[in-house]
């Protein structure tokens, strides 16, 4: 929890992640996984490193109803950034994900100003596509977003 509550990038970057975050929000995230994972709309990882067994980030897939579009989310603790562990937990999860049956293109949204995650999805293999302006109300920062828009395609990997 600590990786999460109050780390400013994640705060301001991350709308969906509640702020504070407490032991509830996380019994809640873990039970909407669950509930996703099992209905195959969603699936959930966390990044742990091999070694200490430390929490280093979490990452996810969230498909759309026909399960043909993907749509790959994630945060890094601060300590973790910058190590390529965020990139190489994309590739890895994009790989596993453009290889489910039926799936033909992942999305990545990433803000324009959040330089570090615009080179995660660069550098995970992601064509950037365009910008949508204005696309979200961030509560936390007082004024709408845009996303910077990046897809993979399963060509995209030969």
């Amino acid at each position: 929890m600590r990786c999460l509550d109050g780390e400013p990038a994640i705060s301001r970057y991350i709308v969906v992640i509640p702020q504070p975050y407490t032991l509830e929000s996380a019994y809640s995230f873990l039970e909407d996984a669950e509930r996703r994972t099992d209905d195959g709309s969603a699936h959930a990882f966390a990044v742990v490193d091999a070694v200490s067994e430390r929490l280093l980030g979490g990452i996810g897939v969230h498909w759309n109803e026909s399960r043909d579009i993907g749509e790959i989310g994630y945060w890094t603790s601060t300590d973790a950034r910058g190590r390529g562990v965020t990139t190489a937990a994309v590739v890895l999860l994009s790989r596993w994900a453009l290889a489910q049956p039926g799936a033909g293109r992942l999305q990545l949204r990433a803000e324009p100003e959040n330089v570090a995650s615009c080179r995660v999805a660069e550098r995970a293999g992601f064509r950037r596509e365009g910008v949508l302006r204005s696309a979200q109300w961030n509560e936390r920062i007082g004024r709408r977003v845009d996303f910077a828009m990046y897809s993979l395609l399963p060509a995209d990997l030969e």
